[in-house]
């Protein structure tokens, strides 16, 4: 009678399963070697083919990203306690960045009577973020605007729009983004033809 045997490749994984990291997030490495109990191993973390973590019995560790430096490959080593036997894993790529730009955009900054615009606030690094929007007026402070996380919101209010952009557990935020000014047609129709006016009475 012929046996057959499949050993299963340890696989290691990351949470959040983000290819680009800023620093002062959290990254964790979870190893699991597929083959017998958590409990029978030993688990280390390389990067780029030398040792990062060395050898313990938990199989995830959490990384607070302090440096550009933690950029690299990754991979998992499971060491098993009866035998000594090693087993590696696959390799993760992570690329850490210094900091997030946002930039909020409009496709034009003229509401049109009774319509609205759209406005765009984007990070860099685009994977998980949720957006945190806010107004202001000449007349009022600046207000969040609520229920409102999109990459893309539709405003028919003018007013002074800023934007900022948040992820991960614990929140990681972005600074905020440049002020962007947005008119109602009308109100600029208004401003148009009052300096025209002057401009015409300044001549007679």
């Amino acid at each position: 009678m012929m046996w057959l045997c499949w050993i299963l490749a340890a696989v290691l994984t990351i949470e959040p399963s983000w290819s680009s990291f800023f620093i002062g997030e959290f990254v964790t490495f979870k190893c699991d070697m597929n083959e017998g109990e958590d409990t029978d191993w030993e688990y280390q973390i390389n990067k780029d083919g030398r040792e990062f973590i060395p050898y313990d019995t938990n199989k995830d560790y959490r990384l607070t990203i302090i440096s550009t430096g933690h950029s690299g490959e990754y991979q998992c080593s499971g060491r098993r306690k009866s035998s000594r036997d090693t087993k590696n894993s696959n390799t993760v790529s992570i690329t850490v960045l210094d900091k997030p730009r946002v930039t909020l955009t409009a496709g034009t900054t003229i509401i049109p009577v009774g319509g609205s615009v759209t406005l765009t606030c984007s990070v860099q690094s685009s994977d998980g973020w949720k957006y945190e929007w806010f107004r202001g007026t000449q007349t009022t402070f600046i207000v969040q605007i609520r229920d409102q996380q999109n990459r893309d919101i539709r405003v028919s209010q003018g007013g002074i729009y800023s934007c900022f952009g948040t992820r991960g557990n614990p929140v990681y935020a972005t600074d905020i983004s440049d002020d962007l000014p947005v008119f109602h047609g009308v109100c600029m129709w208004w401003v148009y033809a009052l300096s025209l006016h002057r401009w015409k009475g300044a001549e007679l």
